[in-house]
């Protein structure tokens, strides 16, 4: 039986958004590093046993990190470090833990001629709770090891270094929870690495400053149980401060001592004394006793974040105090312990889990669902929203096919969201520094896009029609299978839809690639019924659909003019190809691409002259490729002489860490040419005349990550801020809290960040 021309609209589009999505699979693949030794494995619990770099507790997410600005090789700067992400209200413990707690510990298993020196210990916060005080972290805390390479050290012969440590921690929020980790970190030894180089740099920031030039000692006073401090030589920041005390004695002095009614200090001229409380388990009176002195933040102070500065100073003890018999483990430390080896011998713990709280995985589902909706509303999506208006309006009055092809396309978004969420899982998981829209960073599946949105845009203009160059019994799929056509549809929505970033995408995108597999596939799944549910709900509600004209002659004018879209959407592809590959790499996919229009016209002609002109257009296109395909897939050249005149600067982790060094705030743009949202900000918002000079009388510096292609250390950034794709605006300053502002910033808002410096 013959179709209609107003049921051809799609048919041409589904056929090679099928194609699209298996390549789009194969390219992934081929993307995983030949060299990679571990597996793909997905975060399922407890079940996997392979090492891997991070360890993931429903407390914290440790994680094995390496800079290596130099690569690694004798007498070249290397460190190692174990990153602590703690979940809210959680802390682990420094070197001295206080009342109660146990310090992290690391044992090193590295390759001969490495030597590993002891951790530098970033100065804690005074976490208070009860009666007590311990000195730990919350947050984020990065604990890093100086790693000497000898001349003896030689890497392994495929030119990786194997890097190895076990890890113990006690984290604790009232109760206290002792957890390891077995870590595991392949780098390879030629190639710099400074990819954390900004939190190396912010935790030896925050280690405290020994102080030669000081001179302290502590006086035993009569009373036996209490000392004098007094110390000269403190930095001009430190006169007339009240200062932080931390003892690196664990039992020496009673830590949870006042200020002002347990222990008092005091300014004599430049001299900075003290009266302080010793412990109830002090022991005997040693020779010396080191010390660390914090300044809190101005208007601050350490129980909620560590001082700004901090300076390390050891001072003889003059007299003796009376001892106490001293105690191994403090009675709250022992209590805790004690109860927790008792629930584990009656309820034992089960290995670390990456599992989640529930409370948060929700909220991150309640986020995707939100995004997929709003996501609908995006530039990217409008062509595919117009056509399955226009699919909705040609079934008419009947609402069982209305309600079926609702439920099928919703099917093709929410399988293909699952789908790109899996690769992208999988790649992580293998190593591999990948966020959201990570597929768009290939100038090979940009040109596939561009192709396959020129064949649709054809389709749609009537320039051929599939029956014409396809034997009927696949071009008729669509009359036989209209479900399949609605899945299909769906499909090519994702394929079109995965460049943009919604609000609330980005929060619930970052969230899910920390997350085990289960609970991350599950926000995937809520961004893809997000994004379906309009289509649904007009497909299962009669009412919605009264609105929409009767089946006529205007769909095929609709039909025609939903061609200008596509093609739209082409010239955008175009664009990210030069902004990748530079101009010559958008004037071959150009070529290639008018070659594709031609052959598609000429398999519409008949007899002879449809197989003597398509066999001239392959051959024509096969030699384009063949002499410009290089320029397609090679990287464009910087051009930093224009960087330079613009008042943005190019992103790097070290730049980025030299002007925060320097007391300058930071505003990061993390962007990417196949970004639609990134480009409508970067000409609105941010290109606004008053919120540039507002920039610039706050004197911050504008910083551009450019995200269009693969950028592992952006998109290490990206992870630490808690987020897989872009676009992601940042406001830093030195001694205060990132503040990421939404993925659609209003002048306004930009506005109130900068108000708070």
């Amino acid at each position: 039986m013959p179709i209609s021309p107003l049921l051809r609209p799609l048919r041409c589009a589904h056929h090679f958004a099928a194609v699209w999505l298996f390549s789009l699979l194969a390219l992934c693949a081929v993307l995983l590093p030949a060299t990679a030794s571990a597996q793909i494995q997905l975060k399922l619990g407890s079940a996997s046993t392979a090492l891997s770099d991070t360890v993931v507790t429903p407390r914290v997410q440790a994680q094995l990190v390496a800079l290596a600005p130099q690569g690694i090789a004798p007498g070249k700067p290397l460190e190692l470090g174990l990153r602590i992400q703690h979940q809210p209200d959680w802390h682990t413990y420094w070197k001295n833990a206080g009342d109660s707690g146990l310090p992290t510990q690391l044992d090193w298993q590295l390759p001969a001629g490495m030597q590993a020196t002891d951790i530098a210990w970033p100065v804690p916060q005074q976490i208070r709770v009860g009666d007590m005080l311990n000195y730990g972290y919350e947050g984020t805390v990065l604990l890093p090891v100086t790693v000497k390479v000898t001349d003896d050290f030689r890497p392994d012969p495929d030119g990786n270094i194997d890097i190895r440590l076990t890890a113990s921690w006690l984290v604790c929020r009232v109760e206290c929870i002792p957890e390891d980790g077995q870590f595991q970190l392949r780098v390879p030894a030629d190639v710099a690495d400074t990819q954390w180089a900004t939190e190396f740099a912010a935790a030896h920031a925050q280690a405290p400053v020994a102080l030669a030039q000081a001179q302290a000692s502590f006086t035993a006073l009569p009373s036996g149980d209490r000392v004098e401090l007094r110390v000269d030589g403190l930095p001009a920041a430190a006169h007339a401060q009240t200062l932080a005390f931390y003892p690196e004695a664990a039992d020496t002095f009673h830590h949870a001592a006042v200020l002002g009614q347990d222990w008092t200090q005091a300014w004599e001229g430049t001299t900075w004394t003290a009266q302080l409380p010793l412990s109830a388990m002090r022991g005997d009176t040693p020779a010396q006793l080191d010390f660390v002195l914090g300044l809190p933040a101005q208007g601050g102070d350490v129980a909620h974040a560590p001082p700004v500065q901090a300076w390390r100073l050891s001072g003889p003890v003059q007299g003796q105090w009376k001892s106490a018999d001293l105690a191994q483990v403090s009675p709250a430390l022992a209590a805790a312990l004690a109860a927790n080896q008792q629930s584990q011998s009656t309820n034992p713990l089960p290995a670390p889990s990456t599992s989640v709280s529930t409370s948060g995985w929700l909220a991150a589902l309640l986020g995707g669902l939100i995004g997929g909706l709003l996501l609908n509303l995006m530039p990217c999506v409008f062509p595919v929203l117009a056509i399955k208006l226009m699919g909705f309006a040609r079934h008419g009055s009947d609402v069982r096919a209305q309600r079926s092809n609702g439920l099928a396309y919703a099917a093709g978004v929410i399988i293909s969201f699952v789908a790109l969420g899996a690769v992208l899982l999988a790649l992580r998981a293998a190593g591999e520094q990948l966020g959201w829209g990570f597929q768009l960073q290939s100038p090979l599946v940009v040109a596939g896009l561009a192709a396959l949105f020129t064949l649709i845009g054809l389709n749609l203009a009537g320039v051929f029609e599939l029956g014409h160059v396809v034997p009927d019994r696949i071009a008729n799929l669509h009359a036989r299978h209209p479900l399949g056509d609605a899945f299909i549809s769906g499909v090519v929505a994702v394929a079109i839809a995965s460049p943009c970033t919604a609000p609330f995408m980005g929060a619930s995108l970052g969230f899910a690639v920390g997350m085990p597999a289960a609970q991350a596939l599950g926000i995937f799944v809520a961004l893809g019924v997000g994004m379906a549910l309009p289509y649904v709900l007009v497909s299962w509600v009669p009412a919605l659909m009264r609105w929409l004209p009767r089946p006529g002659a205007w769909m095929d004018t609709f039909r025609r003019a939903m061609a200008f879209p596509m093609f739209a959407t082409v010239v955008w592809l175009v664009w990210v190809i030069g902004q990748q590959t530079g101009i010559d790499g958008a004037a071959a996919l150009l070529a290639l691409l008018l070659c594709l229009a031609a052959l598609a016209w000429a398999l519409t002609l008949r007899g002879k002259t449809r197989v003597l002109l398509a066999a001239v257009v392959l051959v024509c296109g096969g030699l384009l490729m063949v002499g410009t395909g290089r320029t397609l897939v090679e990287p464009a050249p910087v051009a930093a002489a224009a960087e330079q005149q613009d008042v943005w600067q190019a992103w790097s982790a070290p730049k980025q860490a030299e002007l925060l060094a320097q007391g300058r705030p930071v505003f990061v743009d993390y962007t990417a040419a196949w970004c639609v949202t990134c480009q409508y900000n970067k000409r609105t918002t941010l290109s606004d005349s008053d919120v540039l000079a507002n920039f610039a009388q706050h004197n911050v510096a504008l910083l551009r990550a450019d995200w269009t292609r693969r950028d592992p250390a952006i998109t290490q950034a990206l992870a630490q801020l808690g987020r897989s794709g872009v676009p992601v605006y940042v406001l830093l300053a030195p001694g205060q809290a990132p503040v990421v502002l939404s993925e659609l910033p209003s002048k306004q808002e930009v506005h109130n960040a900068l108000q708070m410096l």
